[in-house]
Parts: structure tokens; C-alpha cells; sequence
């Protein structure tokens, strides 16, 4: 099989203790993995990475990774879509997800490239705190998550935001990354 990566070797996940590829971009995401934990708040317990998520477009099926999601009085409330390059360009499909990974609004979503990020509210899309100390405390999504309704996201919106995510995650992706299962 080839690998999308260059594998350093082996190391364990800070979340969930299984042992896991080494490669440039699971630093990063175990960076942020620490962050959640050590220097936000959250309970390890609380973090779900890796989440597989279905999209479709049309007859084409994949299913994608969310790189983290977080989970307060057991709602989804913020997700983290990391990768490596420009975070501008990760918004719209890390939206996509927000609007996937249930079947309400998820109202928090941060895109980071593991040395800085933005916080988008996802009802509407605006960055509103930048960099990764811009990352919401624990306290502070609970607060969020007490005042959020979680409207539900409708069967047409989630098809189209799975057109969406599947056009920015999917379609023109190196065959070899195995982050991605084509169906």
C-alpha cells in the first residue's frame, strides 16, 4: 500500500492511548490534542478525534476524517479540521462538516494548520478569534453551548453541504491518501 505520508515511525495518541502512524501531520494533530487538554480544559473524554464522516455528491461516495470533535452535555459543540498549508482555503469544507457531523448546526469550528488557526461561528461563517490561543477554553464552550439553540440542519442543506465537503476533501485528492476512503 502506498502511503500519502512519510512514516517516521510509530506513536501513541495522546486522546485515545493507540499506537498510530508518525508522520509530520499527526504532530501536529497530537500538538493540538494537547492543547485541548493541557492548556483549554477539555476532558480527553470529551474529545473524539478522528471522526469518520460520511459525504456523497451525487452516486460518488468517500468518507472523510474531522480531526476533532468535541462533546459537552452530549452535543457536538465545536469540530478542529486540521491540515497543512493556508487555513483559508479549509473554511468552507470545515463549515461543510460542521453542518454534517450531526443533525443540528455544530456552533463552534476551528481550521488550523497545527502553528495557527481561526475560529469560525459556524452559523454564519465569521472568524471571530484567530490564532491557536483564539481556541475556546472549556469554560467558555460550555457558555457558548448553553446560550446555542442547535438548529437542526435541514435534508437539503446536508446534501449540499456533502456536494460541498466531498468537492474540497475528495475530488482532486492524491489517490494514495489514505485519510479518505472512496466508496
Amino acid at each position: 500500500m502506498n502511503s500519502h505520508y512519510l512514516i517516521m515511525g510509530k506513536l501513541n495518541d495522546f486522546i485515545t492511548g493507540i499506537m498510530l502512524d508518525d508522520t509530520h501531520d499527526e504532530r501536529y494533530r497530537q500538538k493540538i490534542a494537547r492543547l485541548l487538554v493541557e492548556r483549554k480544559g477539555f476532558l480527553k473524554s470529551e474529545i473524539t478525534p478522528r471522526l469518520d464522516l460520511f459525504v456523497r455528491a451525487g452516486v460518488k461516495c468517500a468518507v472523510v476524517k474531522v480531526d476533532f470533535c468535541v462533546t459537552l452535555n452530549e452535543k457536538i459543540c465545536m469540530i478542529i479540521k486540521y491540515g497543512p498549508g493556508s487555513i483559508v482555503s479549509r473554511r468552507r469544507p470545515a463549515l461543510a462538516a460542521s453542518r454534517l457531523v450531526a443533525y443540528y448546526q455544530v456552533p463552534v469550528v476551528v481550521v488550523t494548520n497545527g502553528e495557527t488557526a481561526e475560529v469560525l461561528d459556524a452559523q454564519n461563517g465569521k472568524v471571530v478569534a484567530s490564532g491557536l490561543e483564539g481556541v475556546p477554553q472549556r469554560s467558555a464552550l460550555i457558555k457558548k453551548a448553553a446560550s446555542n439553540c442547535f438548529p437542526l440542519v435541514s435534508k437539503k442543506r446536508a446534501e449540499m453541504e456533502s456536494r460541498i465537503l466531498y468537492a474540497f476533501e475528495v475530488d482532486g485528492s492524491c489517490p494514495c491518501d489514505d485519510s479518505i476512503c472512496r466508496l
